[in-house]
């Protein structure tokens, strides 16, 4: 297992705010350069720093460069302008993915995301073809499922309880309250419902592997299922046992071998 280096942090200017990003390189600085970054989209509530010490197991266990970032609103990137759009999921890949991958000159690059950055990371490998190598999402969603608005609705009666916010402001800082209406208030908006991952992209021409948990609350096994079925060539899917929502952080080393041996099988090509 190679050794890692934080290598740096990154600040991107878009034209309505900056983007805090991170980068993890192997020891072998050189040799990683050959292999295409790995680029991590969070969740809904999610930042950098919350990606915990996941970007270096990553690093480590591949061998390949790693990038995180901060989407606009989030973490230690600047507020977002305004009200989320619904189409989000999409304007991430067209507009603020688009200028990180121009700054990072990222030629090539493979897509990971974390339950609505898994749908972000889709519409990436979709929208570069040619650049995105491989596309792997962890508790993504494909659709808005009942499970999916319950367990919104859970979270969001949570984070009413005394001092449930700071939770959040520990990573957003005073822009927590965006950050929860912006998820709370879109996926359960009626304008919403009819949201799929199917009807807002084309087919993905790159090898995909769709990870999930066996008790995600916020989704049930067909996420994955059709997140598979939007491959080209046959992706494939694996349901992780005894896993919730965030089975990177609940069975790392189950998603570390299953992203390495998709990896493997790319370099071995």
């Amino acid at each position: 297992m190679p050794s890692f280096i934080n290598a740096e942090t990154v600040w991107i200017d878009t034209p309505h705010g900056r983007l805090f990003a991170r980068r993890w390189l192997p020891l072998d600085v050189a040799r990683s350069r050959v292999k295409p970054p790995i680029v991590l989209f969070h969740d809904s509530l999610g930042c950098v720093q919350l990606w915990r010490d996941f970007p270096q197991r990553l690093c480590q266990a591949t061998g390949h460069e790693v990038i995180a970032y901060d989407r606009l609103g989030f973490g230690e990137s600047d507020a977002y302008p305004g009200d989320l759009p619904l189409h989000f999921i999409r304007d991430e890949a067209e507009r603020f993915f688009a200028i990180l991958r121009t700054e990072l000159q990222l030629d090539r690059f493979i897509a990971l995301g974390h339950s609505v950055g898994g749908a972000m990371a889709a519409h990436c490998a979709a929208l570069y073809p040619q650049s995105c190598v491989a596309l792997i999402t962890i508790a993504a969603q494909a659709f808005v499922e009942e499970r999916t608005l319950h367990g919104i609705r859970v979270a969001k009666a949570q984070f009413e309880a005394p001092g449930q916010m700071a939770r959040l402001e520990k990573y957003h800082g005073d822009k927590a309250h965006w950050v929860l209406s912006a998820w709370t208030d879109t996926w359960l908006s009626e304008a919403f419902s009819d949201w799929t991952l199917e009807s807002t992209i084309d087919a993905i021409d790159c090898p995909l592997l769709a990870l999930h948990g066996e008790h995600d609350e916020y989704g049930s096994a067909l996420h994955p299922v059709r997140i598979a079925g939007l491959a080209t060539t046959p992706g494939d899917y694996l349901i992780l046992d005894n896993c919730q929502h965030v089975p990177h952080r609940e069975a790392p080393e189950v998603v570390l071998d299953a992203v390495g041996r998709l990896l493997g099988s790319i370099a071995d090509e």
